[in-house]
C-alpha cells in the first residue's frame, strides 16, 4: 500500500489538506480531473495571458493567493491532473489517467474532496440548446473565457444569481434580467445570520447596487415557467411565485433571449462515496451526503471528507474542513499529539462556526418550495439519458412505487451514462412528496462512474498478467 495519503479533488479543500500535510513533512498524492488545481471556484482561466477583470478584484486576489501558497509546497505534493476517479473500494481507487488507461491507486489514508454538482430542475423546454446551468455558465466565463450567446436571462435562487449577473455585465453580455424565486422578505428575515460574514454581506449589497445602477432588472419572488424554441432557445416565460413557488400564470411574462442560465443550488457529489459503501444520510434539503464527525472522518476512520461533498458550505468552509481532515491524518500518523491536534482543530472550528451561521441564513432564504415539482408538463423529459418523462414517473407513483430502486426498475431513470446525476434529485423529491417519507432510498452508482472504452483496462490486464 502507498504510504502517502491520497487526496481526491484539487479544489480549496484538497489543496488546503495537502498544504497542511506538507507543513508537517508529510507527502501526499493529489488527484484532480481538471488540467489545473483550484476547483471550480479558483481554477482560473485554462489559457495563459488572460486577465479576468470582469470577475472582480477580490476574486482575482484570493485565487492568486491560494495558487501562490500551494506552489510553496508543490515538491511535497504528487499532483496528478487530468485524472478522473472512476471507482473505488476498501484500500484502492481506480483512476482514468491522461493517456486513457485505468490505473489502480492504493491508499492507506484517503481524503475525498470531490465537491458538488448542480441541482437539475426540469421544466418545459429545459433541454433546448441555449438553456444552461448557472454554475456551468460561470465556469464557462471563468475557465473557458467564453461569453454566452446573445441576450441572457438568469433564473433560480441563491447568491450566485446576482454574482454571475454582475460578472456577465462587466464582460459585455446583455443581461435581460435576474429572477430570484424566493421573496425579498425571506431574505430580510435572515439579515442577522448573514452578518456573521460581514464582508460577504457587503459584497451582496454591492452586487445588488451594481445591477440597479446599470439598469439590470432584479426580481424577487419570480421564477421560470417554460423555455420556448424549435431548434434552439428563443424565448422564456417567467412568472411571480408564491411562498411555495407556485407560479401565477395570469401575470407571466415572455422574454426574448438566446441564453437562459438556471441555478437552483447544488448537490454533494457522492457517486464515489456511495460506491465505496460509506454511511450516508439525507440533509434537510433532500440531498444525500456522507456522514462525517468533527475530525472530518467518514464511517471509516482512514477515509476523510472535506468541502462540499460533506454538505454545501462554500469555499471558505472547504479550506477549513480540508485543514481539519489533514490534522486528523497527522494525528493518526503520529506527526501531532492529541493536544496539538485538538488545539489546531478548535481554531478551525471557531472560524467555521460563523460560516455555518451565515450558511444557515442562506439556506433559509433559498429553501425550495413544493411548487417547483409542478413545473414539468406531462411530456417534459426528466431523465435525459433514458428519455423518461414526468408522465412515466406519475404512472409509476400511481401504481404504488414508493422508493427510488423501484422507480428505476419501472421507468429506467438513472440507467444511462450519468447514473442519475441529472434526474435523481427530482425523482427523490417527487417520492418524498408522494409518500411523506424522508428516506426513499438512493441509487448506488455502478463501476465505472463514467463511461470508459474497453482499451482503458489494458494496463490493469497487463499488470495482472505479470503478477500471474
Amino acid at each position: 500500500m502507498s504510504a502517502k495519503p491520497v487526496i481526491v479533488g484539487g479544489g480549496p479543500a484538497g489543496m488546503s489538506a495537502a498544504m497542511e500535510l506538507a507543513r508537517h513533512g508529510v507527502d501526499s498524492v493529489l488527484l484532480d480531473e481538471a488540467s489545473r488545481v483550484g476547483g471550480v471556484v479558483y481554477r482560473g482561466p485554462l489559457r495563459e495571458g488572460v486577465v479576468l477583470d470582469y470577475l472582480g478584484e477580490r476574486y482575482r486576489e484570493n485565487m492568486q493567493a491560494l495558487h501562490r501558497e500551494f506552489e510553496q509546497y508543490r515538491n511535497r505534493v504528487d499532483t496528478r491532473l487530468d485524472t478522473r476517479i472512476v471507482g473505488g473500494g476498501d484500500g484502492e481507487l481506480f483512476a482514468l489517467t491522461p493517456d486513457e488507461q485505468v490505473e489502480a491507486i492504493p491508499y492507506s489514508q484517503l481524503l475525498l474532496a470531490a465537491g458538488c454538482h448542480e441541482r437539475s430542475v426540469p421544466f418545459p423546454g429545459w433541454t433546448l440548446p441555449g438553456v444552461i446551468m448557472l454554475g456551468g455558465l460561470q465556469l464557462q466565463i471563468k475557465s473557458g473565457v467564453v461569453k454566452p450567446l446573445g441576450r441572457t436571462a438568469l433564473v433560480g435562487t441563491g447568491p450566485l444569481l446576482p454574482l454571475v449577473a454582475c460578472q456577465l455585465h462587466r464582460a459585455g453580455v446583455e443581461v435581460a434580467g435576474v429572477y430570484e424565486a424566493s421573496a425579498f422578505g425571506r431574505l430580510a428575515k435572515e439579515a442577522i445570520a448573514l452578518l456573521n460574514q460581514p464582508q460577504l454581506f457587503l459584497d451582496g449589497l454591492s452586487m445588488v447596487a451594481y445591477l440597479k445602477r446599470h439598469g439590470v432588472p432584479l426580481h424577487y419572488g419570480w421564477g421560470v415557467v417554460e423555455a420556448h424554441g424549435e431548434a434552439e432557445l428563443g424565448e422564456v416565460t417567467v412568472a411571480p411565485y408564491d411562498a411555495e413557488w407556485h407560479a401565477d400564470l395570469t401575470r407571466s411574462r415572455r422574454l426574448q433571449v438566446q441564453t437562459l442560465a438556471v441555478g437552483y443550488g447544488f448537490i454533494p457529489r457522492t457517486q464515489l462515496t456511495q460506491q465505496m459503501g460509506l454511511e450516508h444520510r439525507y440533509d434537510d434539503d433532500g440531498y444525500l451526503k456522507p456522514v462525517n464527525d468533527d475530525w472530518q472522518r467518514s464511517s471509516r476512520d482512514n477515509v476523510h471528507l472535506a468541502g462540499d461533498i460533506g454538505g454545501l458550505r462554500g469555499g471558505d468552509a472547504a479550506v477549513l474542513t480540508g485543514r481539519i481532515a489533514a490534522l486528523s491524518m497527522l494525528l493518526q500518523l503520529g506527526k501531532l499529539d492529541q493536544a496539538q491536534a485538538l488545539s489546531r482543530r478548535q481554531a478551525c472550528l471557531d472560524e467555521l462556526a460563523s460560516i455555518l451561521r451565515f450558511r444557515k441564513g442562506i439556506d433559509n432564504f433559498t429553501r425550495r418550495g413544493r411548487g417547483q415539482l409542478a413545473l414539468p408538463a406531462r411530456d417534459t423529459v426528466i431523465c435525459r439519458c433514458e428519455h423518461a418523462t414526468r408522465q412515466d414517473i406519475d404512472t409509476a407513483l400511481e401504481q404504488g412505487v414508493n422508493d427510488l430502486i423501484s422507480l428505476k426498475m419501472r421507468t429506467r431513470v438513472s440507467m444511462g451514462d450519468c447514473q442519475g446525476k441529472m434526474c435523481v434529485g427530482y425523482c427523490s423529491d417527487r417520492l418524498r412528496e408522494h409518500t411523506g417519507k424522508r428516506d426513499v432510498g438512493w441509487i448506488r452508482p455502478r463501476f465505472p462512474l463514467d463511461p470508459l472504452p474497453f482499451s482503458a483496462f489494458s494496463a490493469i490486464d497487463a499488470q495482472q498478467t505479470e503478477e500471474i
